[in-house]
């Protein structure tokens, strides 16, 4: 299957010039910048997509991006396990961090173009290696303003590993350091379902926490034809799977945005045989963040209270994930404004928001930021390559953009007293 892309052949990549760049002399310099240095970001972006690493893995990639960061002038550094890198840029007392991801996913690559994974059962199907690329990207341009004093401050790049994994790598990258000093932090990633060059925006919930739960029944087993001798532990299953969702609609307030859905359930080999033990599992998703801080012991008490009465035995291993991304105001709207700057107005839209997980949300939980996302389809075309897919792809101009705009949040959040 090939991948039709803005560039088949990344040198010869055609950045867009935005519209503002009559009257901007910012996208004016972006323009020139991405006109020199667009080759070799394109050639970056496919080189980290041939050559993927797992979560907790990154240690290539990393060491990729600190020798690109250090030839440039700058003095990045690894984080303790050396499958991150954390690096400043310019001075000040307060810093606008940034955030890319690095790890694959365990999905085997399925398409047919010169920069596919070389790595068996495991590709970047999420878009880190296009988040990976735009971060270093802003990095360089913004070495190269601070270079001739025109940084009215300092920027962190945070090149985190393990965002796909649980636990995740965000915790480390905040005990690393990470967050110090921090006013704010922006983030993007990837959506195939807007074209390149468009992105899209929201305050408030942005995507689900993404927790997990299994449900371990045990009981006397027995014959089917005697179900009043055993715990019957198939019928107290299906309670589990029926009820626990239902009364949890009535338990928690709707607003909340509030899903449990069972994903896995095994119970039994014999169809004339009740087994002694069983088990379900699923996903918890929640918006709300106070909602999410009650839900392991509320769940954990429906799925108790739903059993009792078939009398099995119950073991609830609840499992937390990831909290919510919540965009702030004040963030996002500064992104909204950075984006319209960077690109037009008419090319910023409203996000949608996911019920998937997203781990940028621990760093909300100490600091305001924003996450938003960068379209990645190729416009006019009916195909999107849906994330978490085999044969997912990029159109490549997206990194451009994707560089505006951060550019601009860059500038406009460093000059914003409220952060």
């Amino acid at each position: 299957m090939t991948t039709a892309l803005t560039a088949p052949q990344g040198a010869d990549t055609a950045w867009p010039e935005t519209q503002p760049g009559d009257d901007d002399p910012l996208a004016g310099r972006l323009d020139r910048w991405l006109a020199a240095r667009g080759a070799e970001l394109v050639a970056m972006r496919r080189h980290i997509h041939a050559h993927p690493e797992p979560s907790h893995s990154e240690f290539e990639t990393a060491g990729l991006i600190f020798r690109k960061l250090t030839e440039a002038g700058l003095e990045p550094r690894l984080m303790p396990r050396g499958n991150g890198v954390i690096c400043d840029i310019g001075e000040g007392p307060r810093v606008i961090a940034f955030r890319a991801d690095m790890d694959a996913l365990p999905l085997q690559d399925l398409k047919d173009v010169p920069y596919r994974s070389t790595v068996e059962k495991l590709t970047h199907a999420c878009g880190h290696d296009v988040h990976t690329t735009v971060l270093l990207g802003l990095g360089l341009l913004l070495a190269q303003l601070n270079e001739q004093g025109e940084l009215p401050g300092r920027v962190r790049l945070l090149f985190q590993p393990a965002e796909e994994a649980i636990p995740s790598g965000a915790p480390e990258v905040i005990a690393a350091g990470g967050l110090k000093d921090v006013a704010a932090i922006y983030a993007l990633h990837c959506n195939p379902q807007l074209p390149a060059g468009l992105v899209g925006v929201r305050s408030g919930p942005f995507t689900a926490a993404a927790d997990t739960v299994k449900v371990v029944l045990s009981g006397p087993g027995g014959h089917t034809a005697r179900p009043h001798l055993t715990a019957d532990l198939v019928h107290a299953l299906g309670r589990v799977i029926v009820d626990v969702p239902a009364l949890l609609d009535r338990r928690i307030d709707p607003r909340a945005g509030v899903s449990l859905v069972w994903g896995s359930v095994h119970a039994g080999q014999a169809f004339n045989a009740i087994p002694g033990s069983g088990e379900v599992s699923g996903t918890v998703r929640i918006l709300n963040r106070d909602a999410w801080r009650e839900a392991p012991e509320m769940i954990t008490k429906l799925i108790r209270d739903v059993v009792v009465a078939t009398g099995a035995e119950v073991d609830v291993q609840y499992r937390r994930g990831v909290p919510p991304v919540i965009n702030d105001r004040m963030a996002t709207a500064i992104v909204a404004g950075a984006a319209g700057a960077a690109l037009g107005a008419d090319r910023v839209v409203e996000a949608e928001i996911s019920m998937g997980g997203e781990d940028f949300s621990f760093y909300l939980e100490h600091v305001p930021g924003s996450m938003f996302r960068l379209g990645t389809g190729v416009p006019g075309s009916d195909i999107r390559h849906d994330l978490h897919q085999g044969d997912f792809d990029v159109d490549e101009s997206c990194i451009g953009y994707a560089i505006r705009v951060m550019t601009h949040t860059a500038l406009a959040a460093l000059s914003t007293g409220s952060f």
